[in-house]
């Protein structure tokens, strides 16, 4: 355990981010399971719905630096691409 002022500082500020990180990837696991549970469900408008959330928390989650943005955009396409497959079918 740290023993200097600073470092006790850097080590509460080091946890208050992790837990925020935490709780912005579980927000963002959670989204992506709405909408690939509404893909198979073949639900169409709960589908696209979902998405549309989707693609706002991976956004923010990448502008605040939890994952890399690069992560989020592959995320967004490859989810796009499950609900388009309902649309063609």
């Amino acid at each position: 355990m740290a023993n200097h002022k600073s470092a006790l500082k850097r080590h509460k500020q080091s946890l208050k981010k992790a837990a925020r990180n935490r709780s912005a990837r579980t927000r963002m696991k959670n989204a992506i399971k709405a909408v690939r549970a509404a893909v198979l469900e073949k639900n169409m408008e709960k589908a696209s719905a979902a998405f549309v959330k989707a693609t706002s928390i991976l956004d923010k989650t990448a502008g605040n630096g939890v994952i890399h943005w690069k992560n989020a955009a592959r995320k967004i396409s490859r989810l796009a691409k499950a609900v388009k497959t309902i649309e063609q079918a």
